[in-house]
C-alpha cells in the first residue's frame, strides 16, 4: 500500500491503516458508466478500492460531457464505449489497483457472471428494471446493494443489506415508477455528484467495518428547492418476493421475454408493462419528439433514423434498429422503466 498516496485518507480515524487495508482487499461491482457510475467509480479508485468491476452497455455522446465527469470531446469522436473511456481515465489515476471493463447489457442471464466474488454492487443505471434485477440478485446472494437515482435537480439513495434491512423491492413497487428520465426533464450535473458521493460514502463505512456508522435510510433531496426527507430502513414487507419470500422475480425474467426482434424489419419489440396510457405518455414525450397518436398506438420519432411505436397493452416496438442493446438503451432513456 502506498501510504503518501492515501495519507489524507489514513488519517480519518474510522479508517486508517486497518480500514485502508479492507479496502484494498475488496471488489466492487459498478453497473452503469454513466453520470452517477463516473463518480462512484472516481471516488472508489481514489480512496483505493483494490478492484473495479465496471459495466455498461453504451457509448459516449456529446450530451454526456454535461454531467458524466470521466469523459470529454475526444471519447464522443471515438464514439468509446462508456466503459472503456472510463477505464482509461481512472487506470491513470490510480494504476494500482484493477480496474475491469465489460461493455455489456446487463440481464438476468449474465448477472451471475458479472456479480461473481464482488463485495457490494453499486448503482449507476438509470432504469428501474436493471435495478430490481440487481436487487434481486444481491439478496439471493447475500451481498449489499447500493441503490441511488437522480433526475432533475432531485435524487434519491439507500444501502441495502440482506438480512439487515428491507430491500429496494420493499419500498418501492415495480411499476409505480414515474417514468421520468434525464433525457425526459433534464438533470443538473451537481446533483448527479452529491448523490453518488452519498452512495461511496455509505459503501466506504461498509467496506470499512463502520457498519454502526451505516445511515440506514432512504434518503432523498431535492437540491433545487431545498428539500429532503428520509425513510427509515426498519420495516420490511411481509408479502415482499425478493427479501421476505426469497422469489426473486427479476431473476425469473428472460432477456426473450421482454425483448424480440422482429423478423425482418429492422425493429425490436419490448414488452414489460401491461399497458400504457398514451395521452399522459403524450404529453410527456411531445416535449421532445414529433408525436402522432391514434385510437390505436402512439408514435414517437427520435430521430431520422428511430422511432417508438407504443401500444396501449405496454407493447412499444423500437424501430430503426434489430439490436436490443440499443432498442434497450433507447427504451429506458426516454420513455423509463
Amino acid at each position: 500500500m502506498n501510504q503518501k498516496r492515501y495519507s489524507r485518507q489514513l488519517l480519518f480515524a474510522p479508517i486508517r491503516e486497518t480500514g485502508q487495508k479492507m479496502l484494498a482487499e475488496s471488489t466492487v461491482l459498478v453497473v452503469g458508466a454513466g453520470a452517477l457510475g463516473t463518480v462512484i467509480s472516481n471516488h472508489l479508485v481514489r480512496a483505493g478500492v483494490g478492484t473495479i468491476r465496471i459495466v455498461d452497455r453504451d457509448y459516449v455522446e456529446l450530451s454526456n460531457l454535461q454531467r458524466q465527469m470521466l469523459f470529454d470531446e475526444d471519447d464522443v469522436k471515438e464514439a468509446l464505449p462508456k466503459a472503456i473511456a472510463a477505464k482509461r481515465k481512472l487506470q491513470k489515476i490510480n494504476s494500482e489497483i484493477s480496474i475491469e471493463a465489460i461493455i455489456d447489457n446487463v440481464t438476468s442471464e449474465n448477472i451471475d457472471t458479472h456479480m461473481e466474488g464482488v463485495d457490494v454492487v453499486m448503482d449507476g443505471t438509470d432504469n428501474f428494471t436493471t435495478r430490481f434485477l440487481l436487487n434481486d440478485s444481491c439478496f439471493k446472494k447475500n451481498i449489499p446493494f447500493s441503490y441511488g437515482g437522480v433526475v432533475s435537480a432531485r435524487g434519491m439513495t439507500a444501502l441495502f443489506v440482506p438480512g439487515e434491512t428491507p430491500c429496494l423491492r420493499c419500498i418501492t413497487k415495480e411499476g409505480a415508477e414515474n417514468g421520468q428520465t434525464c433525457d425526459t426533464v433534464g438533470v443538473i450535473g451537481p446533483a448527479v455528484d452529491m448523490i453518488a458521493s452519498i452512495e461511496v460514502i455509505e459503501v466506504l463505512k461498509y467496506l470499512t467495518g463502520n457498519k454502526s456508522a451505516l445511515r440506514n435510510t432512504l434518503k432523498t433531496i431535492d437540491f433545487w428547492f431545498n428539500t429532503q426527507f428520509e425513510i427509515k430502513l426498519t420495516k420490511v414487507n411481509p408479502e415482499c418476493l425478493t427479501c421476505q419470500k426469497k422469489e426473486f422475480p427479476a431473476l425469473q425474467k428472460k432477456v426473450q421475454d421482454l425483448e424480440t426482434v422482429l423478423c425482418g424489419r429492422n425493429t425490436v419489440q419490448i414488452h414489460q408493462r401491461a399497458q400504457w396510457d398514451l395521452e399522459k405518455l403524450e404529453d410527456r414525450l411531445a416535449k421532445i419528439m414529433t408525436i402522432k397518436r391514434t385510437p390505436f398506438l402512439l408514435k414517437a420519432q427520435i430521430s431520422d433514423d428511430a422511432t417508438f411505436v407504443i401500444f396501449p397493452d405496454g407493447r412499444v416496438l423500437v424501430q430503426g434498429t434489430a439490436d436490443i442493446t440499443k432498442a434497450r438503451t433507447l427504451y429506458d432513456r426516454y420513455i423509463g422503466s
